[in-house]
């Protein structure tokens, strides 16, 4: 019974999401609660909500700092020239666009972080998607597969997770999963070629008039949507609109187009190899583990808000325009720690795992690694890392060593899911992404499930052929 329940909750929350029905904060939250009590457990929801708030909490503090740290290490220019350098590359092209943000987001993925990643990569190139009028929803589905491939590094999660339930050494995971890991990289990167043929095609290259200089070029794109005197360029005649999966900005579009403009107050270029200093030390400090990262993005943001604004206005204004974001993204996680709360309080996780691992034939035996491949794309996007690692890889590894598959085979066919864990609804990180991109959620899903789904079993494989799984 719990296991139909659980499957028929996760299913409603997806079908109302999708059809624009329920905002995700309120499924969410409603849905979860409403089949608490139709398991019967009505009265231990209260437990069941603190107990997922609890957990999350420390990813919600996360999140909300590390939201003011790198928009004010925004505001202050410090990835000015990362954008530039892009920029150059893409020359206005839309295939070079969608291309450059698989890049991008693939270069930033090395600091193992989802948030932190999204957060510049939308920042950069969310302008230049506006300016051209391209597919929003290509820009996250791109940077959430790039995000996905590389969320395997062992500082990422997944693999410190998958060898600490199986008692493994991480690099031993990893490391032979290298040479497939960057199939699927480039999988990703050829599917961004793609998409941007696809999107050259609806909109045409735009053309920048040759007489411009370089100077003006960078300014007209760098400071795309700051007013009508931010470079003077001109851009063809094609008017610029949104994208197509968008949703309606409004004034907030305005703003945040104007958050690379090269001419904005809030930059402080005096101070950028501080900033740049502070930004590696705090990468640093977090892939060794110093101090738990809530602490220190918590120390990065009063450092950086008292170093770059030392005036209390100045601290007061940079904190308020960059709330929005903190409260939208914050408010989501909690609400999916309800949810989280409910498919673990009542065991809907634990009998949906364990009805999966049953159903699995006999005969499959000897190919559990491939089987645990397999599993990972629904399994990872149902649930959460942890739920997924710690409660039903070790099942399917001892299911698997029973027909002689190793563990560290099963522990690397366990990575293959990656690229579409990180769409799911459970993922706190894909709510800065869609939330910074102005895209509804349901949109982002219904674009990127088959992409990433498609990636998954790239690199699925490749490690069969590369004989890693």
């Amino acid at each position: 019974m719990l296991t139909i329940l659980g499957f028929v909750m996760i299913a409603t929350f997806l079908v109302l999401i999708m059809t624009k029905k329920m905002s995700p904060i309120a499924a969410l939250v409603l849905i979860p609660a409403l089949f608490c009590v139709a398991a019967g457990k009505g009265a231990h929801l209260g437990d069941y909500v603190i107990d997922g708030v609890t957990g999350l909490a420390p990813t919600a503090a996360m999140l909300m700092f590390a939201i003011v740290y790198f928009g004010v290490m925004i505001d202050v220019g410090l990835f000015d020239p990362v954008v530039r350098g892009i920029l150059r590359f893409c020359k206005a092209d839309p295939m070079r666009v969608v291309v450059g943000t698989a890049a991008l987001a693939a270069i930033v993925s090395l600091d193992g972080d989802g948030s932190t990643t999204f957060m510049i990569t939308v920042s950069a190139m969310y302008p230049l998607y506006k300016r051209l009028g391209m597919s929003l929803v290509v820009m996250t589905g791109v940077a959430a597969m790039a995000n996905g491939v590389m969320n395997t590094v062992p500082w990422g999660g997944p693999t410190a997770r998958a060898a600490t339930a199986l008692k493994l050494d991480a690099a031993d995971i990893f490391v032979p999963m290298i040479p497939a890991l960057l199939v699927g990289l480039l999988g990703v990167l050829g599917l961004a070629y793609v998409l941007g043929l696809r999107e050259r095609r609806r909109l045409g290259a735009l053309r920048i008039a040759d007489e411009e200089s370089a100077e003006t070029k960078e300014t007209v794109l760098v400071g795309a949507g700051a007013g009508a005197g931010a470079g003077g360029g001109r851009l063809g005649k094609r008017p610029v609109g949104g994208g197509t999966g968008e949703a309606d900005g409004g004034d907030d579009d305005g703003d945040l187009l104007k958050g690379l403009d090269p001419n904005r107050p809030t930059l402080r270029p005096r101070l950028y190899w501080f900033n740049a200093l502070l930004t590696g030390a705090l990468i640093t400090a977090m892939i060794l583990e110093l101090l738990p990262i809530p602490v220190l993005f918590l120390l990065g943001a009063a450092l950086a808000l008292s170093v770059n604004y030392p005036r209390l206005p100045d601290q007061k204004a940079r904190i308020a325009a960059h709330a929005d974001n903190v409260l939208n993204v914050s408010g989501m996680v909690f609400a999916a720690a309800v949810f989280t709360g409910v498919l673990q309080g009542t065991g809907m996780i634990d009998s949906m795992a364990g009805r999966l691992v049953d159903t699995v034939p006999e005969g499959l035996g000897p190919h559990m690694a491939l089987v645990t491949g397999v599993l990972s794309l629904p399994l990872t996007y149902f649930m959460s890392n942890d739920g997924f690692y710690f409660g039903v890889l070790p099942v399917l590894a001892e299911a698997g060593a029973a027909h002689g598959v190793t563990p560290l085979e099963m522990a690397r066919a366990s990575l293959v899911g990656q690229p579409l864990h990180m769409s799911s609804p459970l993922v706190p990180a894909v709510y800065v992404l869609v939330g910074m991109a102005r895209v509804e959620f349901g949109d982002h899903t219904r674009f990127v499930v088959k992409w990433a789904a498609l990636t998954c079993l790239l690199i699925l494989t490749a490690g069969i052929l590369f004989g890693t799984i």
